[in-house]
């Protein structure tokens, strides 16, 4: 979610330069610490990058967000490449972003092997059946918190509300839903006066260096699949990662916006995994640090799992490959695509179009409610009044409470390993 809201000091301190080892040490630290989601993540980077160890200004930090605000992918790992490449180049820029991924993928490889290994087990359900409801919770949460700052019109409602009708009544897929929004905002600002844009200075835009970097990055997303391609079975393999590559363009406006669409077309359309098991994957995802798309690995190892008959190998294969296409894009953006972005970002034209990109997420997010709150409410077809319960309380706890959400799952799991004990 797009929640950043640190003001900026009037005052900018002089920059120290770290070594590239220290970078290292931070970037390894926060990859293994970011909890919080997107505004834990800004938080805990604008403490240390700016206020502690004055590496980059107030005003650059927030300058470069409000970039990667406009990129499709996780932001918070953006800005982490952003900085690191400002720091220590493009081979500063690789390890933030790497190591801003890699230890939820570790952890999160391990939770999914244990999730196929003993999910059958009471326990283990019984602790899933407290986290589930929680889950729900906080997809309520990310709603509320989305709409508040997307819709402030008429207009913006509308869109709100023909995204939602689009994806919940007739599977219209995200890339088109984004598109369509795009177009209306186009139509709309053209017909509205006084929406000029203000020209930015920008460094020269050089083609020759785009399509040089374009070409490293075409090769790095091939390479694998020409792997997979002489491994066997190059079909699933070859779905898996053009559907992954596509929803990793499509991410304008945070995880939220292509969740929705990972879940429903993952259970519905390629049957990889459940929707239960879509919701258990949520629940997995919350209890790792870094960006909550990387729930995408935990659906990849479910596809691999059943696909290859209950192989937690392939599956590990898959988690990995999922990772590695889902955020091989986010370091393109930034390398390449980040001056273009510089120079119009304070088009107000543009600032209107993409909000109502932002009103259009709500509508995905509340039918990503919907869709997966049914099997949490309703299993077998029957209210669950525990789940309702427990579910208004977390709702309570996080809105009203201000509970860390790694509070909420641990006393989650408590609660559903005491319900199954009692």
């Amino acid at each position: 979610m797009k929640t950043p809201s640190f003001p900026p000091s009037p005052v900018e301190p002089d920059l120290e330069h770290p070594s590239f080892r220290e970078a290292l040490a931070f970037w390894f630290k926060l990859g293994w610490i970011s909890f919080g989601g997107t505004a834990g993540h800004i938080a805990i980077m604008h403490d240390y990058l700016v206020d502690r160890k004055q590496w980059i200004s107030n005003s650059k930090f927030f300058h470069a967000l409000s970039i990667c605000m406009l990129l499709p992918g996780p932001e918070a790992q953006q800005l982490a490449i952003y900085v690191g490449s400002l720091l220590h180049g493009k081979k500063g820029g690789v390890v933030a972003g790497v190591l801003f991924v890699l230890p939820s993928m570790c952890i999160l490889l391990a939770l999914s092997i244990v999730y196929v290994s003993f999910g059958g087990v009471p326990w283990m359900y019984a602790l899933f059946g407290g986290l589930k409801p929680a889950v729900i919770a906080l997809i309520v949460v990310a709603l509320v918190k989305v709409g508040r700052k997307s819709l402030h019109s008429a207009l913006h409602y509308g869109v709100a509300v023909l995204a939602f009708v689009c994806i919940f009544f007739f599977n219209v897929p995200l890339p088109l839903i984004i598109l369509g929004t795009l177009a209306i905002g186009f139509f709309s600002r053209r017909s509205l006066p006084g929406e000029t844009s203000e020209p930015v200075a920008a460094e020269p835009f050089s083609w020759r260096a785009f399509f040089l970097l374009a070409l490293v990055f075409a090769v790095l997303w091939a390479a694998p699949l020409a792997l997979f391609y002489v491994s066997g079975d190059f079909t699933f393999w070859r779905g898996l990662v053009l559907f992954f590559t596509q929803a990793a363009l499509f991410t304008i406006g945070g995880s939220y916006t292509v969740l929705p669409y990972v879940a429903q077309f993952a259970v519905l359309k390629f049957g990889w995994l459940s929707r239960a098991q879509m919701v258990d994957g949520f629940a997995l995802a919350e209890t790792t640090p870094g960006p909550l798309i990387i729930v995408v690995g935990f659906v990849g190892f479910m596809a691999g799992y059943n696909h290859f008959h209950a192989s937690v190998l392939l599956g590990s294969i898959a988690l990995v490959a999922t990772t590695y296409y889902t955020f091989l894009p986010c370091f393109f953006y930034i390398f390449a695509g980040a001056p273009l972005i510089d120079r119009s970002h304070s088009s107000k034209a543009l600032s209107g179009i993409l909000g109502l990109v932002a009103a259009a997420v709500v509508g995905v997010i509340l039918n990503l409610t919907i869709f997966l709150g049914r099997d949490v409410l309703l299993p077998g077809g029957h209210f669950d009044g525990f789940a309702f319960a427990w579910i208004l309380l977390s709702l309570g706890l996080v809105l009203w409470g201000r509970m860390n959400v790694v509070y909420l799952i641990l006393i989650s799991l408590g609660v559903g390993l005491a319900r199954y004990l009692v």
